[in-house]
């Protein structure tokens, strides 16, 4: 019986000679060359230290970012850079302030309150009186009601403390016109921008830990973002009164022309490129740009950043709220901006 043959046994045909390429891989098999230093890589954290660098020196340096680039040309939407954006337009809507702090603030920067409403057998502290005095100064009505009104007007979760503010809806200003007031005032900018921050009392702390810092403004996209409502002032305690607030039609664009102005973005994601104690440029001009707790920066505004940080916390804390983390990284922004004074 014959033996089965193995696969391919008893071919005795010769194969041809094979074509060659004609060196069409030769390049590829050459290699690449000697790899770019770190700083020459447009992509490397190295890299976009030495393009911001670059970009800073090439505005003039000392906190004044330069003139606008594109000079002449309107401003993101189209908007005159004078105008003022109305949170709620073309809608006679008001927002009602509540807490004291928070009223006491709103009526000392001369916001123009339309009513003040005060509950019945309230306790006139030093604070009350001062409301007192300025809305009949400026002669803005004042209504005694009960403290369930004042818990109607408040809303749900809301603390009123017996007064309440009825003020137009807030007026956002322009990132443009924000960034060009302070280097007028021959200021160093520190702005905080949000990317995704959908809870106003997030929206309300931040505020106020910018207003705490030394910070000059907080800057939020149209879309998908918390609004300068009631809830927002609260948790500021007043800072909305005293910190502007500006509104981008689109937050990456908004990045990329204060990049192109001299002013160094840097983004706060667990998964940094360096720890926050040891950020660089921080007494350069900063926008901090803080993502939501749970999806963090979206990937367009990540790319835009000249720098990642993270905070370093404990291994048994999966995050910090994005309130918190703002705050962190403003301390950590003046204590730096401190020490080269």
């Amino acid at each position: 019986m014959a033996k089965p043959s193995r696969p391919g046994a008893g071919n005795s045909k010769k194969k041809g000679a094979t074509k060659g390429s004609g060196g069409n891989g030769r390049k590829a098999l050459e290699g690449r060359g000697n790899t770019p230093k770190a700083e020459d890589r447009a992509w490397h954290v190295a890299g976009k230290r030495k393009a911001a660098q670059e970009r800073f020196a090439a505005a003039g340096g000392k906190g004044r970012p330069g003139a606008r680039s594109g000079a002449g040309q309107k401003p993101q939407g189209g908007s005159n850079p004078n105008r003022r954006v109305s949170s709620s337009s073309a809608s006679n809507d008001t927002e009602t302030v509540t807490g004291r702090n928070s009223v006491l603030e709103a009526l000392r920067t001369k916001i123009p309150a339309t009513t003040m409403y005060i509950a019945q057998r309230v306790e006139m502290d030093d604070r009350v009186k001062e409301m007192l005095a300025i809305a009949r100064h400026r002669e803005i009505p004042v209504l005694e009601v009960t403290r369930q009104e004042l818990d109607r007007m408040a809303g749900f979760d809301g603390v009123h403390q017996g007064v309440a503010l009825k003020v137009p809806p807030y007026e956002y200003a322009h990132p443009q016109d924000l960034l060009e007031e302070i280097i007028d005032r021959g200021q160093t900018p520190l702005f905080v921008a949000l990317d995704g921050i959908t809870d106003p009392r997030n929206l309300g702390a931040i505020i106020r830990s910018t207003a705490a810092f030394g910070g000059h403004g907080v800057i939020l996209p149209q879309r998908r973002s918390a609004s300068v409502n009631s809830a927002a002032w609260k948790t500021s305690a007043g800072a909305a009164a005293r910190i502007p607030v500006a509104l981008a039609a689109n937050l990456t664009s908004m990045l990329k022309e204060f990049k192109k102005q001299g002013v160094f973005v840097l983004g706060l994601d667990g998964g940094g490129d360096v720890s926050l104690p040891a950020i660089e440029l921080a007494d350069r001009p900063v926008v901090i740009v803080v993502g939501s707790e749970g999806k963090g920066l979206s990937r367009l505004v990540t790319e835009t950043c000249d720098q990642i940080v993270s905070i370093p916390i404990s291994a048994a804390t999966e995050s910090l709220n994005a309130g918190i983390a703002a705050s962190v990284a403003l301390y950590q922004v003046s204590t730096v901006r401190a020490a080269k004074g």
